[in-house]
């Protein structure tokens, strides 16, 4: 019997040990500024999917509802909508604003990467949306799309040439490279676990050194490459990686989001800490679909299935 009782005493200490040395993610605090968005009356938003912040401040953000593109001032006052009624709108996925005020727009359902100027006129239109005419008729004497359209793509990050990545996505599950003009270069990447494989590549992001940051939200994990698709790094999550900002400034830090959870890492994968439970109110999150940083304090989130925006301010 004192065997057995010596026998469990030595477990829970192996055990208590083990505890204290795994290091446990700092809990970051954090409060919702409420109301921030004044989203003008009668605007209801859908499923929230898409955030950005512009140089100067102006924050764009998307969802599948009537007003699928809609703009606001730092302060949260409303600038404009636009998009409404657009075919090239189907299933918006995710905007990004460009170093120049560009902003790049990917629709997934309709398999286009699209960006528009200060104006927001088209400027810059990648992939085909698959307009019902073509395929009825002569498409399918090109059954399979060439390598330069799109399979539910997901995000974009702009290089400081000019090159444009592109998630391809849902269906690719690879990175593809385009000139500035619009010309693919390469693309990387098929379905699975391995490195430089993917199972959703859904959001990217560059930082000042040209690497880039591509969650691989069903595979828990960010990857890192260089602009040639070279594999650099990967980064293992304890949960899904749905989503990716990246901040301004000489130290940059890169927020994951994930469902119910946002992780803060360095750009050497440190996890540095951590916030946030699942739920569908005000100060909770469900999954998250799009994160913007315009510094290290400040957060702007997309809660897909909560139809809501947040803006988070961390202490």
């Amino acid at each position: 019997m004192k065997y057995s009782v010596w026998f469990a005493l030595l477990l829970s200490s192996v055990a208590f040990s083990a505890d204290e040395g795994r290091q446990k993610p700092n809990e970051i605090q954090f409060h919702v500024v409420d109301n921030f968005f004044k989203f003008p009356e009668n605007y209801i938003n859908a499923e929230a999917v898409g955030v950005a912040v512009s140089a100067q401040g102006h924050i764009l953000v998307a969802n599948r509802g009537s007003h699928p593109l809609v703009e606001f001032n730092s302060d949260g006052s409303f600038i404009r909508s636009f998009g409404e009624g657009s075919p090239i709108i189907h299933a918006p996925h995710s905007v990004r604003f460009d170093s120049e005020g560009n902003i790049w727009y990917v629709d997934a359902g309709n398999d286009l990467v699209v960006s528009f100027d200060k104006d927001r006129h088209v400027r810059t239109a990648l992939g085909r949306r698959p307009e019902p005419w073509v395929w009825m008729t002569h498409g399918i004497e090109r059954a399979i799309p060439p390598p330069a359209n799109f399979y539910q793509p997901t995000d974009t990050a702009i290089g400081p040439d000019g090159s444009i990545f592109v998630t391809d996505g849902y269906g690719n599950s690879r990175v593809a490279k385009f000139t500035r003009e619009g010309n693919l270069v390469k693309y990387w990447g098929d379905r699975g676990t391995r490195n430089g494989q993917f199972n959703t590549p859904h959001n990217i992001v560059i930082d000042h050194n040209n690497l880039l940051y591509v969650a691989d939200r069903q595979n828990s994990r960010v990857q890192v490459f260089d602009t040639d698709g070279n594999f650099k790094n990967v980064w293992n999550l304890p949960g899904l990686a749905w989503s990716l900002c990246i901040t301004p400034g000489a130290n940059q830090v890169i927020y994951v989001g994930s469902v119910g959870k946002i992780f803060k890492l360095d750009l050497n994968g440190k996890l540095l800490g951590e916030f946030g439970k699942p739920g569908r109110i005000s100060g909770y999150f469900d999954s998250i679909h799009a994160l913007a940083c315009p510094d290290e304090k400040t957060l702007y989130i997309a809660n897909e299935f909560s139809y809501r925006f947040d803006k988070i301010v961390l202490q």
